[in-house]
């Protein structure tokens, strides 16, 4: 990597930090949100839905816009809204007290619409400034970024709940606004960026994509839904299990949260760096073997018994995860040149929204645990099927990367 794209590349990164916070520094704090303004499960799930199904309507729109009139003219004024949502959330907390929940939700749909505009955008624009094989390592790393904030952010949200429970939302603003500054100051955006070609060239470009590579996106984009409808629906799940099976206060809720989510990171950054010296084909063996994983670990879950084996079955997800996304990203973001690769890759980021939002409801439904797991677990297996049948990385990825 050129040294002149590093100030670029670690801004970018902390792009996706600041904006996982949005649901992660939450989930350990619904349980006490649900007693204070006395919600139903059901309930207390829709303030992560509010958030992640704006963000996912949003998300093609801002890539639309990115490839047109650049990545930055799009991602600084998102992070405001993002961040001016959450402070919205907080005063609507204290001013409005045990009555707040509807003005929550408007808050959270302002802070969703906001995030559309961050992660997939700095994922786009990263692909635009970084080539052939080291962009695994860079969109490893932006995951890594995301999967820190995972971790950081259940701590984060336990630690500042302590305060108060609503004081979890004003850390939105007083982070989102320095980044959408450095951003707006430091990142470089590749010459030309923003000057798409003329809108009957640009739908024939999409459509020859689609054509050519519809297939291979459409189940990228199931699998990565998938993944994370798993993910955040299990640790909402956790998180009211430990609240109200194990008796566990917030922050050590966060400690537990945290645990599966550190090794989705870890796995994400390190694996990255692996990929980038691999053969293309490996990029598929990598969404299969952690799609397995996360399976086995949905699937377990309800038979055993035990806070420690429940955990470790979670931990299961993190580290399938962790093994996913690093090469769905790849494989997504360098499907299509540049002057398309703002709206492909917020289209993944939309269905990657939708799962975040269905996972916390869905998992709250009350249907016996071994039929809802095991459905789930068959989910994941279907997609595992559709992956080594219809995902080809040689006919996705430019030439230069399919070796």
């Amino acid at each position: 990597m050129e040294k002149s794209l590093k100030p670029t590349i670690g801004i970018l990164a902390t792009v996706p930090f600041i904006m996982v916070l949005g649901n992660s520094m939450l989930i350990p704090v619904l349980p006490v949100i649900r007693e204070n303004l006395r919600l139903s499960l059901c309930q207390t799930g829709l303030l992560i839905t509010a958030f992640s199904i704006p963000a996912g309507v949003v998300i093609p729109f801002a890539g639309i816009l990115s490839d047109h009139w650049g990545r930055k003219k799009i991602m600084v004024p998102a992070l405001i809204v993002y961040g001016t949502g959450g402070l919205l959330a907080g005063l609507a907390a204290i001013l409005c007290k045990k009555a707040a929940y509807p003005y929550l939700l408007g808050a959270r749909i302002i802070q969703g619409i906001g995030a559309g505009g961050t992660y997939q955008l700095a994922m786009a624009l990263a692909s635009d400034l970084i080539q052939g094989k080291e962009r695994i390592q860079v969109l490893g790393l932006l995951e890594a970024g995301n999967g820190l904030g995972k971790v950081v952010s259940p701590l984060a949200g336990a630690a500042v709940a302590l305060l108060s429970w609503y004081a979890p939302f004003f850390v939105y603003g007083i982070l989102a606004f320095p980044v959408a500054l450095a951003v707006f100051l430091v990142a470089k955006e590749p010459p030309g960026q923003g000057r798409a070609p003329s809108a009957q060239a640009y739908i024939e470009s999409l459509r020859g994509i689609f054509q050519a590579k519809g297939v291979n996106l459409a189940v990228l984009f199931f699998a990565g839904m998938t993944v994370l409808f798993a993910l955040f629906g299990l640790l909402s799940l956790v998180s009211d299990l430990l609240e109200k099976t194990y008796h566990y206060q917030v922050f050590h809720r966060g400690l537990v949260i945290a645990l599966p989510v550190l090794i989705m990171a870890v796995t994400a950054y390190l694996w990255g760096i692996t990929l980038k010296r691999t053969p293309a084909p490996t990029l598929k063996w990598s969404i299969l073997g952690g799609l397995f994983l996360i399976a086995a670990g949905i699937f377990f879950f309800p038979v055993l018994s035990g806070l420690f084996l429940k955990i470790t079955a979670t931990a299961l997800l993190g580290l399938g995860t962790g093994f996913v996304l690093p090469a769905l990203n790849t494989l997504v973001t360098s499907s299509v040149p540049g002057s398309e690769r703002g709206l492909i890759t917020c289209l993944y980021g939309t269905v990657r929204f939708f799962g975040v939002a269905v996972g916390p409801p869905v998992f709250g439904l009350n249907i016996p645990p071994k039929t809802l797991f095991w459905s789930i677990a068959a989910l994941l297996l279907a997609v595992l099927l559709l992956t080594v049948f219809l995902v080809d990385p040689k006919k996705i990825l430019p030439a230069a990367m399919a070796k």
